[in-house]
């Protein structure tokens, strides 16, 4: 399929806008609901470079927003840990089913947010050392499927802390982690001109859909926050099951 065709592009603009929505809500998720549409859409090759293009450049002003907010003695260890795990999972990717290892991914993701929506959560304050491994597995999977992030995001939804610092630690946690997914494809020449310029025209729909994503979380409290992130992440990682 023609990537510039205009239905081509005008349904992945739509992709784009919705997958901006839920990153102004949650902090995260944008590659996660752009990356299995755009991929039966345009591909894999394109798709993954898109959607991490997005995360970590348009999401810029978002990492403005919330850069009060974050914890660094929490997300640096996951993001430290996750940068350097990277090409193992690029190891991986080229050694084992990438299809075998979303699903077992997902199963173990659907089965945690689950737990925590029926109302676990643990009161200590996270160790490094569970950081440091969560991030570990999180670079791991980035560089083996492109989907890294529902380890932490289930590991930082379930401590304690203000749904806005929570907000905050995963809006930097994806963006970085998705950067450095960019330099590992960027490595590989696999980061396109046309999936620079493709990213370029989704750009404002993603922006659009960031805003009024940001604006709709000063609806949600806490525990209608974690709810709301946990039942989403649930439906997407059933989608990737079942896929």
């Amino acid at each position: 399929m023609d990537a510039f065709a205009p239905e081509t592009l005008a349904v992945a603009a739509a992709v784009a806008i919705a997958a901006g929505v839920i990153r102004g809500i949650t902090g995260f998720g944008g590659a996660m609901v752009m990356a299995p549409p755009l991929a039966l859409l345009l591909g894999p090759l394109a798709a993954v470079p898109v959607a991490l293009l997005l995360e970590a450049l348009a999401a810029t002003p978002m990492l403005v927003q919330t850069r009060a907010f974050v914890r660094w003695r929490v997300i640096g260890p996951i993001l430290v840990a996750g940068c350097l795990t990277i090409p193992l999972g690029t190891w991986l990717l080229v050694s084992a089913d990438p299809v075998t290892m979303r699903r077992a991914i997902a199963a173990t993701v659907i089965a945690f947010s689950l737990v925590l929506l029926a109302g676990w959560r643990y009161s200590a304050e996270p160790r490094p050392a569970a950081s440091a491994g969560v991030g570990a597995l999180c670079g791991a999977l980035v560089g083996a499927t492109g989907m890294g992030g529902p380890p932490a995001i289930v590991y930082l939804l379930a401590g304690p802390g203000a749904i806005e610092t929570a907000r905050a630690n995963l809006t930097w946690f994806v963006g970085a982690i998705s950067a450095a997914g960019l330099v590992a494809l960027a490595v590989a020449g696999a980061l396109s001109r046309e999936a620079l310029l493709l990213a370029a025209i989704l750009a404002p729909g993603y922006y659009a859909g960031m805003v009024a994503g940001t604006r709709l979380f000063a609806r949600f409290d806490d525990r209608g926050f974690r709810r709301f992130t946990l039942g989403f992440l649930a439906v997407v990682s059933l989608g990737i099951l079942v896929a």
